[in-house]
């Protein structure tokens, strides 16, 4: 009888190490959580403000065609969050139906991603070191758009700032909102926060 052929030992090449974490991350554990409790008075560590999560969304419910979004609009969209995030949007769809925006209830009408944890932390780097400095006539973003929670949220309006998108290979040029949400946070101490990590806000006398 022939005898089977032996298998091959899988090559052992030692545990894998892990991702070292984002610098953003490492810069607000090392130095920015201090510096906004010494600001503001703040004992507790437990209590100091923190970034949970960035929602990026994109409107497409205005550019409804009967009852469907264009495709070429919808494929865009989809492709630039997944490349400027690393995850695949959510398509949602309408609760209510209103006149005045051309909106039917059950019709998409946004895209939208959730970003936490190391995505949330490396799309923020990207969206301070990289993003912003490509915005055209760019003089900061406004430092007037906290919510009552601490919670900041701004408008791009087209999506070629992220290094990632190729403006020659796209076919739909669009915007998006993105909004940053906070946890123990009152606006001014999101704006110290974000300020430390390298925001590039607006300075007073512009606003």
């Amino acid at each position: 009888m022939a005898k089977g052929k032996a298998k091959k030992k899988k090559k052992d090449d030692g545990p894998i190490e892990p991702a070292p974490r984002p610098r953003l991350a490492e810069k607000y554990d090392a130095e920015v959580r201090k510096a906004v409790m010494e600001q503001f008075g703040t004992k507790n560590p437990m209590a100091a403000p923190c970034l949970e999560k960035i929602t990026l969304n994109v409107n497409m419910g205005r550019h409804l065609d009967g009852t469907k979004i264009p495709p070429n609009v919808r494929s865009s969209v989809i492709e630039t969050l997944e490349a400027i995030s690393g995850q695949r949007p959510i398509i949602r769809k309408a609760k209510k139906s209103v006149s005045n925006f051309k909106v039917r209830e059950g019709y998409e009408t946004s895209a939208v991603v959730t970003l936490r944890r190391d995505r949330m932390w490396h799309f923020l780097d990207r969206l301070i070191n990289l993003a912003t400095p490509r915005i055209k006539d760019f003089r900061g973003l406004p430092t007037t758009s906290f919510d009552g929670q601490g919670n900041y949220s701004f408008g791009l309006t087209e999506q070629g700032v992220f290094p990632e998108i190729n403006m020659a290979e796209v076919s739909f040029t669009h915007g998006m909102n993105i909004n940053l949400t906070f946890s123990n946070s009152t606006p001014e101490r999101s704006a110290f926060l974000l300020a430390q990590l390298g925001m590039p806000f607006k300075r007073p006398e512009q606003n």
